[in-house]
């Protein structure tokens, strides 16, 4: 039987996990699936954790401490989050050393409320760099407009970067043009810039869950026609200006002082509408040099039927660049579109944030109790 994991992985895809929680990590799980399909990195996002501290019993340890110790919830949250990418930071330090730095990366998102301000998000992108004290660790960062220069200083300091909701072709050439200025200012700084790394997560099926709705509304044929594939025609033209920014002569001057460049990262890749392939955002996106971060359920997926192909990018460019014509014609705003996906995933990230601190304060509030009562 084939294993498809092992063709991604062959392709040139590194396939990270979008998933971590305490549970996966005492019962072995992250090991099992960095042992066992190809798994060679995580990230994590503020929907993610408040799935995970919700969800059960592993951190009522932690959570009782916390609450002894009169912690407050925004540092209790920090001190919940930064355990566990520290701790996975270390399952996949073996992947770290193997691949000389390439991936064996976990990600850690700073406050998205902080999205909208350069400062604060790189004072809080130091703060956690410091918390969590692993080599391979992303700082995430949105690409909101204030968070482009964030991007560039935190390069600069020495603190490799995940640059995360990415919707639009052009901020994601922003996005990596705040990567050449931050990698250049930490080589005139004296860094080694070997030892940074950065990815930047251009989401995936989201695009699709938008432009459709709005095809749904025009209600022709030809919009009909149109449908599920906006996401995939966005992506490929994105890994068309990845490669034209390896041509650039300020690239190749970072590469021969030793830096490696900023990957593309899919994300958002399990599919929205059960009409598609399950396998979509992965099969139909394979490129050499990518991340693919995928909740367990996609790689699964492409683990029991995914038919991975040589190369599903690079021989698109064309046909990817007349799918955004016809969508204009019709009368979809791209523009319009990839603003709002960016505006409602800071809200939607800030709205989990929000209802997870509320929860923690009032669970701190309720074990203190408890053990006072207890002594």
């Amino acid at each position: 039987m084939a294993d498809s994991l092992a063709e991604l992985t062959a392709r040139g895809v590194s396939i990270w996990l979008d998933d971590l929680s305490r549970e996966r990590l005492v019962s072995g799980s992250l090991a099992d699936l960095v042992a066992r399909d190809h798994v060679v990195g995580v990230t994590t996002n503020p929907t993610i954790f408040a799935k995970a501290i919700s969800g059960g019993d592993a951190y009522n340890a932690q959570m009782s401490d916390l609450a002894a110790r009169g912690v407050e919830a925004a540092e209790a949250l920090r001190a919940l989050t930064t355990f566990d990418v520290r701790a996975a930071c270390d399952v996949l330090r073996p992947v770290y050393d193997a691949s000389d730095g390439v991936d064996g990366r976990v990600s850690i998102e700073v406050d998205p409320q902080l999205a909208h301000n350069t400062e604060a998000t790189i004072a809080e992108a130091r703060a956690l760099w410091w918390l969590v004290d692993r080599p391979n660790l992303f700082i995430k960062i949105p690409a909101a407009r204030q968070g482009l220069p964030a991007i560039a200083a935190c390069l600069a300091d020495g603190i490799s970067v995940n640059v995360t909701l990415i919707f639009s072709l052009s901020r994601y050439e922003a996005v990596m043009n705040a990567f050449l200025d931050g990698m250049e200012a930490a080589l005139q700084a004296g860094r080694d810039v070997s030892a940074l790394a950065s990815v930047a997560s251009f989401f995936v099926s989201r695009l699709d869950t938008e432009v459709d709705a709005r095809l749904d509304k025009i209600g022709t044929a030809e919009a009909a026609g149109l449908r599920g594939q906006a996401a995939l025609a966005n992506a490929r033209l994105a890994y068309q200006r990845y490669e034209q920014v390896l041509a650039l002569p300020r690239w190749t001057a970072l590469e021969a002082a030793g830096a490696r460049p900023q990957r593309p990262l899919w994300a958002s890749t399990s599919t929205k509408d059960p009409a598609y392939s399950d396998t979509r955002y992965v099969v139909d996106l394979v490129a050499p040099g990518v991340v693919n971060t995928m909740p367990e359920a996609t790689l699964r997926a492409v683990a029991d039927h995914g038919q991975v192909p040589p190369d599903s990018v690079r021989e698109h460019y064309q046909h990817a660049q007349q799918v955004l014509q016809r969508l204009q014609r019709l009368g979809i705003d791209y523009d319009d579109v990839v603003q709002r996906l960016e505006d409602d995933g800071v809200a939607a990230f800030e709205a989990s944030w929000d209802r997870l601190r509320e929860q923690l304060a009032t669970t701190l509030r309720a074990t203190d109790r408890g053990a006072g009562h207890g002594r």
